[in-house]
């Protein structure tokens, strides 16, 4: 049964752009306190946590307590999608960061290996899943809030917003660490790999004063008479099932071909077997950052008027072709060429980043959204994000061969491509069903020709 749509909300863009800009402040907070970790996880903690292990496996042990945090991710999507969906997104997003944030200062105080021994891994991996479930509630919240608010021909440019945080936070990351590679490894490995985890603190008030000033997103509000009186993680399985497994492939590049790209060769280009210097890696991946910033936004407007599957496309294709002469120049030491590789790869993993949050936010009507898009997108992260680098890793000591590496970030794009080719698209202004099945449901489907 069709209930009649509630009068379309307004959209103008200066609500979308004040939500535009809490989306961008919080998911760059959220992805910094990630990204902080993600990096110490590649360079520093091998030997500051796992200093009696042979190199490749102290990296494969590092990166298993990185991928803690995405195997909490399905969880956070449940935990804060409900209230997301029950109370407001709002709400969600403030105890998201909060959570975050209190979790990455932490980690900047727990004892090293040496002073108290195994205890020290056990306090990261708590820490760990406190951060997962935090950004598992946070990027589809951030999406929405930004999505939502925006008119319908600009939501890729104003979800572009959202994905702005990643770049920037990245930015933030790994520029704090290549500062302190340059000071020296004794600092690095001691005290310095520290402050960028405590700096957390102040950034934490920054967003939260940002978050707190933030309006409701018009959709939910317009909807709130027609949202499921059922539990929302119910709805979703039940109606969702289809639009939430393309949602989980569709992550394959932008997460885990990303973190291949990002997490797993900074570990790989200062492992013994390169002997890159921290310093150099880290200049190329402060600089790509940067650089990904500058054209996010611009991407995403291009979203709107190419389509975003076509942007998705582009994206996965450039970078699957990108990633062998990567790796070559790795191998060759050739640190100009891995500058602009690391930057051009960035760039067109860029393309499938970009249009993610609009075209995500629309493979659902707004019941039980934010559960939906959250629990696909914390569940591919989980899959591929969290897992890529270790299997990158474990593939690399299985064989001895960085090609096996390359191989699976194929494999990643080829999912990732399929996915967006299957997955609708749904308009915010059209009625909502109170039952539908997204692959018969046609009404509201509109194609990338039609934007």
């Amino acid at each position: 049964m069709t209930t009649s749509a509630a009068p379309a909300p307004a959209h103008p863009h200066r609500r979308a752009v004040k939500a535009g800009f809490a989306a961008a402040v919080g998911t760059t907070i959220e992805w910094y306190d990630f990204y902080v970790y993600a990096t110490a996880a590649a360079i520093v903690f091998p030997t500051v946590f796992f200093p009696e292990a042979e190199p490749a496996i102290a990296a494969l042990w590092s990166f298993s307590t990185f991928a803690v945090a995405f195997l909490m991710r399905p969880l956070g999507a449940i935990i804060f999608g409900h209230i997301g969906d029950r109370i407001g997104r709002k709400p969600a997003l403030t105890i998201t960061l909060l959570l975050m944030g209190v979790a990455t200062v932490l980690v900047g105080l727990v004892p090293d290996y040496e002073s108290i021994g195994g205890v020290a891994v056990v306090l990261l991996i708590v820490l760990r899943i406190a951060q997962g479930l935090a950004v598992g509630g946070e990027w589809g919240g951030a999406s929405l809030i930004a999505v939502e608010s925006a008119p319908e021909k600009w939501k890729t440019f104003y979800g572009g917003f959202t994905q702005l945080g990643n770049p920037l936070g990245a930015l933030l990351a790994t520029g704090a660490f290549w500062v302190l590679a340059a000071m020296g490894d004794d600092v690095l490995f001691t005290w310095g790999w520290r402050v960028p985890f405590l700096a957390s603190v102040v950034l934490i008030g920054v967003g939260f004063w940002v978050r707190y000033r933030v309006e409701e997103t018009p959709v939910f509000e317009a909807k709130v008479h027609e949202r499921q009186q059922s539990t929302p993680l119910v709805f979703a399985l039940k109606n969702n099932w289809y639009p939430m497994v393309l949602g989980i492939g569709m992550v394959g590049i932008a997460s885990g071909g990303y973190y291949l790209a990002t997490t797993y060769v900074q570990s790989y280009a200062t492992s013994p077997s390169v002997g890159l210097e921290a310093s150099i890696i880290l200049g190329a991946m402060t600089v790509a950052s940067f650089v990904e910033a500058i054209v996010t936004l611009p991407l995403a407007y291009l979203g709107d008027k190419w389509g975003r599957k076509l942007m998705m496309y582009l994206g996965i294709g450039l970078s699957v072709l990108i990633v062998l002469p990567l790796i070559l120049a790795i191998d060759d030491k050739n640190v100009a060429m891995i500058y602009v590789l690391v930057t051009a790869i960035r760039l067109t993993m860029s393309a499938t980043w970009a249009p993610l949050s609009a075209l995500m936010s629309q493979m659902f009507r707004p019941q039980s959204r934010y559960t939906s898009m959250s629990l696909a997108y914390g569940t591919g992260a989980a899959i591929f994000g969290g897992l890529s680098p270790v299997a990158a890793a474990g593939l690399f000591a299985l064989t001895g061969s960085i090609w096996a590496v390359v191989g699976l970030f194929a494999f990643l794009g080829l999912i990732a491509w399929v996915s967006t080719y299957l997955a609708p698209q749904h308009s915010d202004e059209a009625p909502v069903t109170q039952s539908f099945e997204p692959r018969l449901d046609t009404t509201a489907v509109r194609t990338d020709k039609e934007r």
